[in-house]
């Protein structure tokens, strides 16, 4: 080595070349090809499974509480007798729906591959 300079850029050189084998965290692209078992293509020749795939909320089946304060549409039973009269019903308090959010064949995702490569997090569709 002639000075100093030379052993910082060794230095350096030796430290980015450290990190890029650890197989940095990356930003990829998918497609859902299959849905249950979840199958995601990154590439031709990459196809991650379930085992590799970490899911956020943003693309699974999940439930919601929610309040509600409703009325139903007024309804008629027709024949003309008293108990068939036009009518509502209150739908009020506090309910859990589910939210049918989780990924569908064709679907294209954004992912990002953890540190090691070896886990995906499927943050949401694109």
């Amino acid at each position: 080595m002639r000075n100093v300079n030379d052993l910082v850029k060794l230095i350096k050189k030796a430290a980015v070349e450290a990190v890029n084998a650890s197989d940095p965290t990356a930003i990829r692209y998918g497609e859902v090809i299959n849905e249950n078992p979840l199958q995601i293509r990154i590439d031709q020749k990459l196809i991650l499974g379930e085992a590799q795939l970490k899911l956020t909320r943003n693309v699974t089946d999940f439930e919601v509480d929610m309040t509600m304060n409703h009325e139903t549409e007024s309804a008629s039973g027709g024949s003309g007798y008293s108990e068939f009269a036009p009518h509502k019903h209150e739908y009020k308090g506090r309910k859990k729906f589910l939210v049918h959010n989780s990924l569908k064949n064709g679907e294209k995702v954004l992912l990002i591959r953890m540190q090691g490569g070896q886990q995906y997090i499927v943050v949401d569709r694109v």
